[in-house]
């Protein structure tokens, strides 16, 4: 029996995990893969706006292409300076050098067999491929072609104070590219991320984003719950009133922040208006151009979007309570506070949990609004850490870094989404497990 009983069990357990798989893949695939994917980048200095870096490199390659784009070129002009008379002898000791090491070069098997073909297509203008254009090579070799190129570049510089030939600046912006021939490896390791978290800004951010994360969730959860205690009970008008309620929510992010930002306009804004006829700020452009009202001035556009949200979902939960155990109470003589306190909200958990779960990871991650809205401003006032990787990876095109950032925000996504389910889903993940 304890055998059969044994079998079962395991079977039963290879069917839950072959049911469970697809979604574990799925999850693997859309949520993982791209975290993962994001932390290889972090580790390199990958920057778009640099020809050198603008690909992952473990390894040191050699640049064809811009070797034979210059090469012939700076040999030709050093021929017509010493034709010319102008430091004949230090020039062809150069001359001399950059044949030694054109020798060493195509001496190289690596090399060898490419070095042909892409002079050709330069000299018939053909278009040349990564492939052909760059070439790994061993380091050995590549710091001996970088410390060539360097001696090549200083002489030349030397040279040209000294004489002021006809042609230095152009063989100096020939002997400059070919020294630019070697692309070093750009691993870096974790050094984006000792940057970044030695850097106030990234602080800043952070701060800015917690501070808007805390503050908005909690007047949405307050005005929520407020909302959807009223629209569960019966009335006339009621699903008209609920369709209504939904419609800030319904209006896509984009466009609300539009909207807002006409509202809050330091000319013609009906809210920037009458605010400053409350009192509430000194003049109409105070919201948006100070730094405290503007990060007032999202939140409050952030709390009229996404409070129906929280209305709805906490909606979901109000409806599955039972109406029997308000009528008991009442029979008990309880008060509306007393159901409220020992009924709703104890049941009302759950729901609270997912409503405050969900809510505060879109929360932490918000950027459309802002964006639209401040742009992160003024002076970085109301930039959080998704505007501020945005920033650094699109604007500044530094992907290696930019990826890093991504990373640091997937590492507080799951330390908020873990801190939730210990301290709030505790006891309902031990009803549920029958403990």
């Amino acid at each position: 029996m304890p055998k059969k009983r044994k079998q079962k069990k395991s079977s039963e357990k290879i069917k839950a995990y072959a049911l469970v798989a697809p979604a574990l893949i799925l999850i693997a695939a859309i949520a993982i893969w791209p975290v993962i994917q994001s932390f290889y980048f972090s580790l390199f200095d990958l920057k778009l706006n640099s020809p050198t870096k603008s690909e992952t490199h473990l390894s040191y390659s050699f640049n064809l292409k811009d070797y034979l784009d210059n090469y012939p070129f700076l040999i030709s002009g050093i021929d017509a300076e010493i034709r010319q008379g102008h430091a004949a002898d230090d020039l062809n000791k150069l001359k001399t050098n950059l044949q030694a090491l054109d020798k060493k070069i195509q001496a190289d098997p690596d090399i060898k067999d490419k070095y042909k073909t892409v002079n050709e297509k330069l000299m018939n203008f053909e278009q040349i491929d990564s492939s052909l254009a760059f070439i790994k090579i061993d380091r050995k070799l590549a710091k001996q072609i970088q410390a060539s190129t360097d001696q090549i570049h200083n002489a030349l510089k030397s040279i040209s104070a000294a004489t002021k030939p006809d042609q230095s600046k152009k063989l100096l912006g020939l002997s400059s590219a070919l020294n630019q021939v070697i692309v070093k490896p750009n691993f870096i390791g974790l050094a984006h991320y000792k940057d970044d978290l030695s850097q106030k800004r990234m602080w800043k951010a952070l701060g800015n984003t917690f501070t808007f994360t805390v503050i908005s969730v909690a007047i949405e959860l307050i005005l929520g719950l407020a909302i959807a205690l009223v629209i569960n009970k019966a009335f006339i008008g009621r699903g008209l009133i609920r369709a209504s309620i939904l419609i800030p929510w319904a209006i896509p992010t984009a466009v609300s922040a539009l909207i807002w930002k006409f509202l809050y306009d330091g000319q013609n804004g009906v809210v920037a208006k009458i605010f400053e006829k409350v009192g509430l700020v000194d003049h109409m452009s105070s919201l948006l151009t100070t730094q405290t009202g503007a990060f007032v001035s999202v939140i409050l556009s952030d709390v009229w979007k996404t409070t129906p949200y929280m209305a709805l979902l906490l909606l979901a939960g109000l409806q599955v309570i039972p109406s029997s155990l308000y009528e008991a109470a009442s029979i008990d003589g309880a008060s509306k506070w007393k159901q409220f306190t020992n009924i709703t909200l104890p049941l009302l958990k759950s729901s609270m949990l997912v409503a405050l779960l969900f809510r505060t990871l879109d929360a932490f991650r918000v950027f459309d609004l802002i964006w639209v809205l401040t742009g992160g401003g003024p002076a970085n006032s109301t930039e959080t850490i998704s505007i501020f990787a945005y920033k650094v990876m699109f604007s500044q095109t530094n992907f290696g870094n930019g990826s890093a950032l991504a990373v640091i925000v997937f590492i507080c996504v799951a330390i908020i989404s873990m801190i939730y389910i210990k301290f709030l889903g505790k006891d309902l993940l031990q009803d549920s497990s029958g403990k």
